[in-house]
């Protein structure tokens, strides 16, 4: 069985940085899956933030590009979120995806894409 699971949530001042691991079990390998970051604010709908290609492209949400950075490690089933810069608006659960369908070049932002997701980790930003 699939899970992912998420960690390096937390409380930071603005302008502070996090990084979020998202730990994938239950398959041999993701290497051929786009592993994605979402967020959900209070009372917004969930958003894409962020998507790695097995291919190592990446994509990013405009409201976070050159803030945030997403990178994977295949050998070890991770993905990664290096979040700089940070602003209150970035406050949200932060969520892990993978999209096992995807094309090697292929990051879709549309939720219903992926097939996995992970529990969440909360990210606090004080102004």
């Amino acid at each position: 069985q699939v899970q992912l699971v998420e960690s390096g949530g937390g409380l930071v001042q603005a302008g502070g940085s996090l990084r979020l691991s998202c730990a994938a079990t239950g398959r041999s390998s993701f290497s051929f899956s786009t592993m994605a970051w979402f967020r959900q604010a209070p009372g917004k709908d969930r958003e894409f933030v962020a998507g790695i290609a097995w291919n190592g492209s990446t994509y990013y949400v405009d409201s976070v590009k050159g803030r945030f950075f997403i990178s994977r490690d295949n050998a070890n089933n991770m993905a990664y979120l290096q979040m700089n810069s940070l602003k209150s608006e970035d406050t949200a659960d932060y969520y892990c995806a993978v999209d096992t369908t995807a094309e090697e070049w292929r990051i879709r932002r549309q939720r219903n894409a992926y097939d996995y997701w992970g529990q969440g980790t909360q990210v606090t930003v004080s102004s």
